[in-house]
């Protein structure tokens, strides 16, 4: 019995050790939402505010709060998938992908300008 019982203690130990590593490391590595934003791969600037939360726009989700609306890359081309936020969400003063502004003509295609 006396053998039994340091190993019964030791593997308590260790499985508290790996749960809280894990939880700690989960913690470490999950964006806040303001980085998130930062680090999305399309970036759409509104001219008027919408509702905040997430919507799927022809299969991209985009996360909307004010006059901001972020998503992750999605397979059609930036122009494209302006024109379909647009058509959602109204006009669109600024579309950036990976931090660069779309071009002012693809802009303005995505508004119907053109």
């Amino acid at each position: 019995m006396s053998s039994f019982a340091p190993t019964a203690r030791n593997a308590s130990i260790g499985t508290l050790a790996v749960l809280y590593t894990a939880l700690t490391f989960g913690v470490a590595t999950t964006p806040a939402p303001a980085e998130a934003a930062s680090t999305a791969y399309y970036r759409a600037e509104l001219a008027q505010p919408v509702e905040t939360g997430v919507e799927v726009v022809r299969g991209t989700a985009w996360s909307c709060k004010g006059t901001v609306c972020v998503a992750n890359k999605a397979n059609s081309r930036p122009a494209i998938v302006c024109q379909r936020l647009a058509d959602k969400k109204g006009e669109i003063v600024s579309f950036k992908i990976e931090g660069e502004a779309l071009p002012d003509e693809d802009l303005a295609k995505c508004q119907g300008r053109i």
